[in-house]
């Protein structure tokens, strides 16, 4: 068989499929947000966690599905991923009815994409500059941030090349991993892959942040934080070396968490 052949074999056996596969959220180099497909729940995941892992906003997710607030889903349930919806505030994301057509074109996977860059937001209130980093607050889009470890920062984030949406921060295991803002604990599990033992916390209709590859969560979904409270061990659980995979997301979209977090 020709490669051109084995080619449209390939993409027909996707088509028929409808269903996602692991390839699309661990390749370092795609990000999404992803509008083909769709995608069946499983036991311990939640809208947010499934918005996440797909680069989309939960509002605009659960909006497509018909799912209200407070986005309660059950295994078994088939969340489709090619209806775009639009979040509360009327502010509309995309069209939450498809035609034919554009169903036909959101079926087949979109070429990759890397995080766009965003401007600065704008720091509300700077920290004092005598206390200490793990003391340290900095007011940006008018949520009070923190490091959630003051270990040493290993990987940045990058649009390019190998693709990181968040920040790396090396420590030993156990080492604390605290919350970077109060809110409410909205996923607390492994079932994303790449992740490891992940904590997505709920800051506002606007931000989540996400803690990956901690050795032992110490918080359960549904439970509200504080800022700097402990909320997991730091681990390696999928990752080669022990690390706290540290990021922020606004409307869905991966952001700089350097450019919300105190500066060193």
């Amino acid at each position: 068989m020709s490669f051109r052949g084995l080619g449209a074999g390939l993409l027909v056996l996707f088509l028929l499929s409808g269903c996602n596969t692991a390839d699309i959220y661990q390749d370092d180099r795609y990000n999404p947000p992803v509008y083909w497909g769709q995608h069946v729940v499983r036991s311990g995941e939640t809208l947010y966690s499934i918005a996440w892992r797909y680069g989309r906003d939960y509002r605009e997710l659960g909006n497509a599905n018909g799912i209200k607030p407070p986005y309660t889903i059950k295994p078994g349930q088939v969340i489709r991923l090619d209806l775009r919806g639009h979040v509360p505030s009327g502010q509309s994301v995309a069209s939450s009815s498809a035609s034919t057509s554009t169903s036909r074109k959101a079926s087949r996977p979109a070429p990759r994409q890397t995080p766009t860059s965003a401007p600065k937001p704008r720091i509300q209130r700077a920290p004092q500059a005598d206390k200490s980093l793990q003391e340290q607050t900095q007011v940006v889009s008018d949520i009070q941030w923190r490091w959630p470890n003051v270990g040493p920062v290993i990987a940045g984030y990058s649009t390019s090349g190998k693709v990181n949406k968040g920040v790396d921060i090396s420590g030993k295991p156990g080492d604390p991993v605290r919350a970077a803002a109060r809110g409410s604990v909205v996923y607390a599990g492994s079932g994303l892959l790449g992740y490891g033992n992940l904590i997505i916390i709920n800051h506002n209709e606007h931000y989540l942040s996400a803690y990956a590859h901690n050795r032992k969560i110490l918080v359960q979904e549904g439970e509200n934080v504080r800022a700097g409270q402990l909320i997991a061990e730091m681990g390696s659980s999928g990752a080669n070396a022990t690390k706290l995979h540290f990021e922020i997301r606004k409307n869905g979209n991966p952001v700089d968490p350097m450019h919300y977090l105190p500066p060193r």
